[in-house]
């Protein structure tokens, strides 16, 4: 703004300076124009100094809700090695309704990935309740089942003391995995998630759930009956956890990303450099136009 006024104060003593060699340039008009213009351009430039200060602070507040909703995670956790991509389908935003969770508990480590259906503030709130509910149970429920029962009462409480016009009722898509201490073997138990893709021996298996558990929250309408898979999980094995947003980006043509076809192309690439490539390569694939966010764990088994 300081730099616009200085501008104006310039333009009008050349103005005068002038007059005084032309007395046909109409100094009261010329003068007053000047200064009507500078004052017009001085709160022009305020008022988008306040707005970017504004939108400063702003990411500032959104930048400290992700670090406390979706914390960095540790890369390693005894001997598995855990990476993490999250990307908002909103340019400017930072956290969305998708989330991820890893916990190091008497029972072995427990992640946690899922998708709050909707958007907007009411899917983050539903989220930051899902995430802090996990954080929680999963140190306490000694079974997977008990912590999908756990979630399930946690949203519908949210859904209850937070309803919103679009959608009244909050449900989530959740998939927990836990791998015990020692063992070399996985615990799936996938509530209408994405199914993960684990690379066993090299190749690359779509880990399909037996028998189907419902979304977080739809449990009442359809039965809570939950099923948990066990699949092999031994050293130099890696899983792919995701959320929908990867399988659901599409190219110029409408195609789906082809992430089982794309992950073979990467083995055997270490996890951090897997979702590196996956975020380079899906930003590729889309153009750089995301239509929904993105989340993704990487772990690989690193006992010997």
């Amino acid at each position: 703004m300081f730099a616009t006024v200085l501008l104006g104060v310039c333009c009008l003593l050349v103005m005068i300076g002038l007059s005084f060699l032309y007395s046909d340039l109409g100094t009261p008009y010329t003068g007053a124009a000047i200064v009507a213009v500078t004052l017009a351009a001085a709160y022009a430039s305020r008022l988008r100094l306040q707005r970017e200060e504004t939108l400063v602070q702003v990411r500032l507040v959104a930048d400290t809700a992700q670090q406390v909703l979706l914390r960095p995670l540790p890369n390693r956790i005894r001997d598995v090695a855990i990476e993490s991509l999250y990307l908002a389908a909103q340019e400017q935003a930072r956290i969305g309704g998708d989330f991820y969770e890893a916990a190091e508990t008497p029972y072995g480590i427990r992640l946690l990935i899922g998708d709050v259906r909707g958007k907007g503030l009411s899917a983050v709130g539903a989220a930051s309740a899902l995430i802090n509910c996990f954080r929680e149970n999963a140190y306490d429920q000694p079974d997977l089942t008990g912590i999908v029962h756990r979630l399930e009462t946690c949203i519908a409480r949210h859904g209850v003391a937070f309803p919103t016009q679009h959608l009244p009722e909050h449900f989530a898509t959740a998939l927990i995995a836990e791998i015990p201490y020692g063992g070399d073997c996985v615990r799936l138990l996938n509530c209408g998630h994405p199914p993960p893709l684990l690379v066993h021996g090299g190749e690359i298996r779509v880990a399909e759930p037996t028998s189907v558990s419902p979304p977080l929250n739809l449990g009442p309408l359809v039965g809570n009956r939950y099923y948990v898979d066990t699949l092999a999980f031994v050293p130099g094995d890696q899983l792919l956890l995701y959320t929908d947003g990867v399988t659901e980006t599409r190219n110029r043509d409408g195609d789906f990303f082809p992430l089982p076809d794309w992950l073979r192309q990467q083995w055997p690439t270490p996890p951090g450099g897997l979702l590196a490539r996956l975020h380079r390569d899906l930003l590729r694939y889309s153009e750089g136009v995301l239509d929904d966010d993105i989340a993704a764990l990487a772990l690989r088994c690193m006992r010997t």
